[in-house]
């Protein structure tokens, strides 16, 4: 090997080490707590025999959250998050308060695709990030104490997120991110009557927990 070829691939192999520190570790799975915060608002309950006014309010829920983010360069990577199904309850409002708190329940499975921006570079201490994707939403373990057949639909729309990693080492750190997800469901109650209703949840998250590199 001639004195130049062999310089030619030393230069090449320095150039080639960045993005092998990259490749090593282009997996990052994570767990923690979300704190799932709804912001509810409908188009009123109807129904025959349902006074003007009837409405209800959806709660609060915390739950536990799985991602896992693919590195696809060094400041891009495609992140599923996944998570237990938290269980969210209604209250009546309106109108019909005087119903009380647990109208409604249900569980809903809410995967989300989400093109993550990671700034600065691999190896740095602190690397905020910013990401836009889809969220699906299905809802299950439906229940009301109001009728006995209750059916949510699925809603499908944008999630945006803002976080922050912490490199405690080469390997582990810790993270916290908030999150903005277009979630929507029309609801139809058959018992006695017929209730029908829009739910438009308009939940904030908020996530904190561990993080693995390899």
């Amino acid at each position: 090997m001639t004195k130049i070829t062999f310089q030619a691939c030393a230069v090449a192999a320095a150039l080639a080490l960045p993005s092998v520190a990259v490749q090593a570790q282009e997996n990052t799975f994570k767990v923690g707590a979300i704190r799932y915060t709804t912001n509810s608002k409908t188009n009123g309950i109807q129904g025959a025999g349902v006074p003007p006014g009837a409405d209800a309010e959806t709660g609060d829920a915390t739950t536990l959250l799985l991602t896992y983010e693919r590195a696809l360069t060094p400041n891009i990577g495609v992140e599923l998050v996944i998570g237990v199904p938290p269980k969210i309850t209604a209250r009546a409002t309106g109108t019909v308060a005087f119903l009380g708190d647990d109208v409604l329940s249900a569980k809903n499975v809410a995967p989300t695709v989400l093109v993550n921006y990671h700034f600065g570079a691999p190896g740095d201490t602190w690397r905020p990030y910013l990401g836009a994707g889809i969220n699906y939403t299905k809802f299950v373990s439906v229940k009301s104490k109001l009728a006995p057949d209750v059916k949510m639909s699925d809603s499908t729309g944008l999630a945006v997120q803002l976080g922050i990693d912490y490199a405690a080492s080469k390997d582990w750190g810790v993270f916290a991110s908030i999150a903005k997800v277009q979630t929507k469901s029309k609801l139809v109650a058959a018992g006695t009557t017929v209730l029908t209703t829009e739910i438009d949840f308009r939940p904030t998250t908020y996530s904190f927990g561990v993080s693995y590199k390899f």
